[in-house]
């Protein structure tokens, strides 16, 4: 049986008479293109809304936007492969009407244009919303950390500069005794130079000096570390147990279609204190009256759980569970039992730990309690699985506890509600840094990534819109929204 065959390179072919006819009706830049036409650019705040009437004329501010808009939808995001898919690629010819802007512009774009590129993907939130895509139930909250453009050498603490100078000062110590050494004596082997080795301490000082200057900048600014590349960026423990430099991207998720309603960039290294100011933004977007909130444990934290909780924002958080230092299960913070008439905590062996300490404050007061019995834990067979302390174990419990038992108890009972919570967060976390490969910013500067996130959420949205109501119906309903109201 013959091989499939093409068509002889020599063969005269009469290609289609117009470009459009290479665009099938279900292309998603169909909708790229119907939905860039219909919004209003100059009540975005885009440069060059209008186009000016002296100079150079621009490129329209909505070329531009479609061309960044498909470049993150097919993960394609650096300006220089925009500016070369541009002139190569048949669907960005049509979509562009053959404009093909270099990458300098492309970039500038992007750069100039930071505050309307995020109210684009506030723009795509409301067509959602008005399309009634969102269920506005139930959400989940979670971070991720995408990487920065800044390496793991190129970032400092105090204690890395340290470490730093200490190795430059041993180098300069050795060379200056290569150099005493040279003076006395002369060997058959090959040393390097007195002049070599002056060189050479010279460059070590002048490293030692920018150590200096770092640790300097350090001090004066009172942060704990500080990258050289991008200065917002900061380290950070990443899912894999690894660690880089990155950014904290908080999102919002709704649960009907896993779409996106809401996200932040941090520079926060853990999620603590992110909930209720997630919540209740993500709230107010979707016009809900009450919210269901599936977070992981690392938003466990008291004033985030009262907040939602008083803005009928119900919390379904994992409870962080407090392991003891000899790392026995069987004795952890959550194997003690609280009676509560008695006031006392029960270890598992059977013993009573009353209070003994009330913890406070300068700028909480009463933050907690102590509970323990040093006697019992002196004389328990136990004791080795259950503590580390010579005197015995302490358990702490926070003036909030009962509340705090009140959602743990209510998680546990709707624990199948809870339970979706991965299924929804991580679909698109997994969609971006997975299948597009977007896990890291090609921008520098807490703005810059902020507008970077903004057109990957965009263009995320988009997709899943697209896979929900498919081209043809997109087009419909973008070419009905876009018609003028008559009178």
């Amino acid at each position: 049986m013959p091989y499939v065959k093409g068509v002889d390179r020599n063969q005269t072919t009469l290609f289609p008479e117009s470009i459009e006819d290479y665009i099938t009706s279900d292309n998603p830049v169909r909708v790229i293109d119907v939905y860039v036409e219909q919004l209003d650019m100059g009540a975005l705040n885009f440069n060059f809304a209008t186009a000016p009437t002296v100079g150079r004329p621009p490129y329209d501010p909505r070329i531009m936007l479609k061309l960044y808009l498909y470049g993150y939808l097919n993960q394609v995001r650096s300006s220089r492969r925009l500016e070369h898919e541009a002139k190569r690629n048949v669907e960005l010819l049509w979509l562009l009407e053959k404009q093909a802007p270099d990458f300098k512009t492309i970039a500038d774009f992007r750069k100039n244009n930071k505050q309307a590129l995020k109210e684009i993907f506030k723009d795509f939130v409301r067509l959602c919303k008005e399309w009634d895509l969102f269920g506005k139930e139930t959400l989940a909250i979670d971070g991720s950390k995408f990487k920065a453009s800044n390496s793991k050498k190129n970032n400092f603490s105090k204690k890395k500069i340290e470490r730093h100078k200490k190795y430059i000062d041993e180098k300069i110590d050795r060379y200056l005794e290569e150099l005493d050494e040279n003076d006395e004596l002369e060997k058959e082997d090959r040393k390097p130079s007195a002049e070599e080795l002056q060189k050479r301490i010279e460059e070590l000082i002048n490293r030692k000096t920018r150590f200096e200057d770092l640790e300097k900048e350090l001090e004066t600014s009172g942060q704990s570390e500080i990258s050289t590349v991008d200065p917002d960026a900061r380290l950070m423990n990443n899912n894999n147990n690894n660690v880089d430099v990155a950014y904290n991207v908080q999102t919002s998720v709704d649960a009907k279609h896993k779409l996106l309603c809401d996200f932040e960039v941090t520079t926060e290294p853990n999620d603590l204190g992110q909930l209720s100011p997630m919540a209740l933004r993500a709230k107010e977007i979707l016009e809900a009256d009450k919210l269901d909130v599936l977070a992981d444990k690392g938003y466990y934290d008291v004033e985030c759980l009262k907040t939602c909780v008083g803005n009928k924002i119900r919390p379904y958080v994992s409870k962080q569970i407090r392991a003891n230092r000899t790392g026995d299960k069987d004795f952890y913070a959550d194997q003690f039992s609280y009676d509560k008439q008695k006031d006392l905590y029960i270890c598992p062996t059977g013993n009573e730990l009353k209070r003994a300490r009330t913890r406070t404050t300068k700028k909480d007061g009463l933050v907690g309690y102590d509970y323990r019995n040093f006697k019992a834990c002196q004389v328990c067979k136990e004791k080795a699985r259950c503590s580390s302390s010579e005197k015995g174990r302490s358990i702490y419990r926070s003036k909030d506890q009962d509340f705090l038992d009140q959602i743990d108890l209510k998680s546990k009972e709707d624990y199948a509600i809870y339970k979706k919570r991965q299924m929804i967060v991580e679909h698109p976390f997994g969609t971006i840094k997975r299948w597009w490969d977007g896990g890291y910013f090609l921008t520098r500067g807490l703005g810059n990534v902020s507008t970077e996130t903004a057109l990957m959420y965009t263009a995320y949205n988009l997709k899943r819109v697209i896979s929900i109501l498919g081209v043809e119906e997109m087009v419909r309903r973008l070419q009905e929204r876009g018609k003028p109201v008559l009178a």
